[in-house]
């Protein structure tokens, strides 16, 4: 029995690796062979980064309340120490957003976690 060398199954295969490689720059959106391992390439980056994206984002929000805290004269590490004595569950998100958009609601929480820590 002949072996199918161009059966539906291959051609389908290679059209969804070009597929997924559409849009990269010269061969690798054109030629299989190099699709297919910029394809690998990038799958890897994106699993990667799904993850460093949290820590990205964390740093963003740590930075955020760190700025908020000094502006009330307090550093970070103080004012998350004193929310958790206080019982203040909040997480940083959220504590960003305030420190950014609702600033009397931070100086409150500011004021809670001075309040706690003596």
């Amino acid at each position: 029995m002949p072996r199918a060398v161009d059966g539906t199954r291959r051609k389908d295969h290679r059209k969804k690796i070009l597929r997924q490689a559409k849009g990269y720059w010269g061969r690798r959106s054109k030629l299989y062979r190099t699709a297919k391992d910029a394809v690998a390439k990038s799958l890897t980056y994106a699993y990667r980064d799904r993850k460093n994206k949290k820590r990205d984002f964390r740093s963003l929000w740590i930075t955020r309340i760190s700025a908020g805290c000094r502006a009330e004269g307090m550093s970070y590490s103080r004012f998350m120490h004193g929310l958790r004595l206080a019982n203040v569950q909040m997480n940083r998100k959220a504590l960003s957003n305030l420190a950014i958009e609702d600033r009397d609601a931070f100086r409150e929480l500011v004021g809670r976690a001075k309040s706690a820590l003596e």
